[in-house]
């Protein structure tokens, strides 16, 4: 079937193989990737057979610089502010000529077809045209794969993603040199000024974070595992809560690591591969992942020998942000096709470094929605001597920067999907015990598994619950492998008084938060907000 590109701007002789002159490399296998790739400056070898990558001056995501067209079809569904800019649609269409311009300047250009959705009924055909063998090979990995008579069906997308990274953007239109704007009419994303790779797979998950509520499907930010009974389990947190450690668990099948859809007919995937953390990786705490490091993965930013290709996971010369990419299929325990029925247990992963939520609670509907909205962790100000005091951290339904509707949206879709299939929602506390972080200790990851077997195994749908009374939190009274005084906080503190303090000053952080919510928020929300209390 031959692909008409001149439809998105892109001229020159298109090849499958790769031809000398300008020509437009379609859907490359990954050792023609390679081959294009690894002379060059900014690519290497690791010893262990991944492509190694620089990203440039972005390592990271820019949120602040991204946009949304506003026009006419979607204006008055998007939650517009500091999450979703506004952008008109001259300047969207600026960028994308610059784009465009600078593909039909290159020698090459790659595209790369795939899937977003492993559920038939609501997978997008997504394209993407690029200038780096890195992207191409780095949206091989996350997209899904089609099949050779799927690529010869797929005809044109339903959305492109044209990045051009290695040029900047005009700071007349949006204010910087970097641009990552989306329209959501047209249903393109135009990528400007950042060659940073994930960048993409965000845009794509922004898209679907649009498209699949409107449908009726709730898109969602977080891992999601099987068990051998069919049994699922969703994991939502934020960075460093334990979201990818606590989902990947050898007695169950990984569905997938970091994106997912709730449709009436269960659990789906969203993507090919997986985008995980190597700072500090080893083969003894993430084996699946160290495992995964092979041929046709891409390893980004990382250090590493550059006579052996040994990488150096340690090495945050470049960034603390190194990262991998690998298909799914990598994993040795994942589940393929990535689908599920629906979830019996939905758990809500925060790192409380203020140490004053419990290790494990039990959410009614309205507290589901009201943690699900505000999205909460805290992290450790820093690592200076004598900084204890921990920071708040707050990003609507675990992952606000990809949101486009308003949160509430998203927390009524999960709100009726959890009453519909009877699963039951949970807080689980990996943070810290019997004080704040700098005088008491962070909780046992054991204990956490512990307490994660528990939930998913049924043990704690019969025992007794207490309610914690600033937060109204039910607290159970055991748990198995959990001493039991560990699993109410005030009662782990040397000074009740003390923890009191802390807990009402969170509480009012959680309120001040909640604040820009409330106004959407239905009343059961709104009653499951923490209460002062001084005992």
């Amino acid at each position: 079937m031959t692909f008409d590109l001149h439809q998105h701007g892109i001229t020159g002789e298109s090849s499958t193989h790769g031809t000398a002159g300008h020509v437009v490399l379609r859907n490359l296998n990954v050792a023609a990737l390679y081959t294009r790739a690894i002379p060059q400056t900014r690519y290497a070898l690791a010893s262990s057979g991944a492509m190694i990558a620089l990203s440039g001056p972005k390592t990271g995501r820019s949120p602040k610089d991204k946009r949304v067209v506003e026009e006419a079809t979607s204006k008055d569904d998007v939650w517009w502010g500091d999450v979703n800019i506004p952008l008109d649609e001259a300047s969207f269409e600026t960028n994308k000529e610059l784009a465009i311009n600078y593909f039909n300047a290159r020698d090459e250009v790659y595209v790369v077809d795939g899937y977003a959705g492993w559920d038939p009924q609501y997978r997008q055909k997504v394209r993407v045209i690029c200038n780096r063998a890195y992207h191409a090979l780095f949206m091989h990995n996350m997209l899904i794969r089609p099949s050779q008579a799927e690529l010869a069906e797929f005809g044109e997308p339903d959305w492109v993603i044209y990045n051009a990274g290695q040029i900047q953007s005009l700071a007349r239109l949006t204010g910087g040199k970097t641009s990552i704007s989306l329209n959501l009419a047209s249903q393109e994303m135009v990528i400007l000024g950042s060659e940073y790779a994930g960048e993409m797979k965000k845009g794509v998950f922004t898209a679907l974070n649009y498209i699949l509520p409107r449908d009726g499907v709730l898109s969602m930010h977080c891992s999601a595992n099987e068990g051998a009974a069919g049994d699922v389990a969703l994991f939502f947190g934020l960075s460093g809560t334990g979201k990818t450690t606590l989902s990947a668990d050898p007695k169950r099948h990984l569905i997938g690591d970091d994106e997912h859809g709730w449709s009436d007919r269960g659990v789906f995937n969203f993507e090919g591969g997986c985008y995980a953390k190597t700072i500090d990786l080893s083969a003894e705490k993430e084996p699946d992942i160290f495992g995964a490091i092979r041929f046709g993965a891409i390893l980004e930013n990382v250090g590493y020998d550059k006579e052996t290709g040994v990488v150096d996971y340690s090495d945050v010369s470049i960034t603390q942000n190194t990262r991998c990419s690998y298909p799914i299929e990598f994993i040795n325990d994942a589940k393929i096709p990535c689908v599920g029925g629906h979830p019996k247990n939905v758990i809500f992963l925060t790192c409380d470094a203020f140490g004053v939520l419990p290790p494990v609670s039990k959410l009614t509907p309205g507290q589901a929605m009201y943690h699900f909205i505000s999205g909460y962790t805290a992290k450790v100000a820093g690592t200076e001597v004598g900084v204890t005091e921990p920071v708040a951290t707050f990003s609507a339904c675990f992952g606000d920067v990809f949101l486009v509707w308003h949160p509430t949206k998203y927390a009524e879709m999960l709100a009726t999907k959890l009453e519909e299939h009877g699963a039951n929602a949970w807080l689980i506390n990996t943070g810290w015990s019997g004080g704040a972080y700098g005088t008491g200790q962070r909780f046992s990851l054991s204990y956490t598994r512990a307490i994660v077997d528990a939930i998913i195994g049924g043990d704690l749908d019969d025992v007794s619950y207490s309610n914690d009374s600033v937060f109204g939190l039910a607290m159970p009274a055991s748990c198995p492998g959990v001493p039991n005084d560990l699993l109410n906080p005030r009662g782990t503190w040397v000074d009740p008084a003390a923890y009191d303090t802390t807990a009402n000053k969170l509480a009012a952080m959680f309120t001040q938060n909640f604040s820009k919510f409330s106004d959407q928020a239905s009343d059961a929300i709104l009653a499951a907000a923490p209460k002062a209390s001084g005992h």
